[in-house]
């Protein structure tokens, strides 16, 4: 069996990652990435939202070490925000802190991220803080915090897997706040993370169900037909209509899926990144889940 900690293993591989950027452009890019950078990924935005598929954008990287690189990302995503308007395509921003200079310097994070975030307002156009691992979780949320108590258009994500999270949910109601929650993709220490997947698939339930019942827009990222389910019935349930939730997948995974999802008159949102630096991406991705490894490789394989 392929287990979770092989794909993590091999997503720390710098062999294998020098080979995927070779690679790139030829397996990845319109099939689990859009493109290799924004421009490219346009047509493959216009096609899914053509489908009913909202879309969130990504440029691929993270743990930048250069004050100089994290102002460059800074200004690249701004500019996409602007495309984002210009074009009328239907996507939100998805970024990394860590992108920012989170590891540099907090004042470097709070400057690059105002100018981002100013654009957005200007636009209306969502952005979306991803969470990295449990060393950086906090200082994620504090950010996050003090920019949603001035934004508007400034959204977080929450990992199921943490044994913190149910709390943070509690401590961020007061802001009403949009989340995406997701089960989580990194290695982390039984201290702080649960160690069994059926510990974390309860978990993500109980937090699904504290979102939505707090009556904030909620984002379920995942791919299992379980979960989706479980959504789906508690919202039938207590009355919960479908504007107030949305399913998130990834591009290139269970495609056929999310056109269903949209028929029967949920909102669904592609994560569909873009850049180089895809193949540490696409390992954590079958680390969250290893048997998305069937949906991924057919993903790779088509025409």
């Amino acid at each position: 069996m392929i287990t979770r900690d092989f794909f993590l293993f091999l997503s720390k591989s710098g062999f294998l990652n020098k080979m995927a950027r070779n690679w790139g452009s030829r397996v990845a890019a319109g099939k689990i990435i859009g493109g290799n950078d924004f421009n490219s990924s346009i047509p493959t935005i216009r096609q899914l939202n053509s489908q009913g598929l909202s879309v969130t954008v990504d440029h691929l990287g993270e743990f930048v070490n250069s004050a100089e690189v994290a102002r460059e990302r800074t200004e690249e995503c701004i500019q996409t925000i602007a495309t984002i308007a210009d074009q009328e395509l239907n996507s939100h921003v998805s970024l990394k802190m860590t992108s920012l200079g989170l590891d540099i310097d907090m004042d470097l994070v709070y400057e690059n991220m105002t100018k981002i975030l100013q654009t957005a307002e200007k636009h209306k156009i969502m952005v979306t803080i991803d969470m990295e691992d449990e060393v950086r979780c906090q200082k994620t949320l504090d950010i996050f915090k003090d920019f949603r108590k001035k934004y508007e258009h400034v959204s977080t994500v929450l990992q199921a897997y943490l044994y913190r999270t149910e709390k943070d949910i509690d401590d961020l109601d007061s802001l009403n706040p949009f989340l995406r929650l997701v089960k989580g993709a990194y290695k982390e220490s039984e201290k702080v993370a649960f160690p069994e997947k059926s510990d974390v698939d309860e978990n993500y339930k109980k937090i699904i169900r504290k979102q939505l019942l707090n009556g904030h827009y909620t984002a379920i990222a995942t791919h299992d037909d379980k979960m989706i389910d479980f959504t789906k019935q508690l919202a039938k349930e207590h009355g919960i209509a479908n504007d107030k939730f949305e399913f998130q997948m990834l591009y290139g995974m269970r495609s056929q899926t999310q056109l269903s999802l949209v028929k029967e008159g949920y909102n669904m949102r592609v994560y569909l990144p873009y850049g180089e630096d895809w193949y540490g991406y696409f390992m954590r991705r079958l680390a969250e889940r290893p048997s998305n490894i069937a949906f991924a490789f057919k993903g790779m394989t088509k025409k």
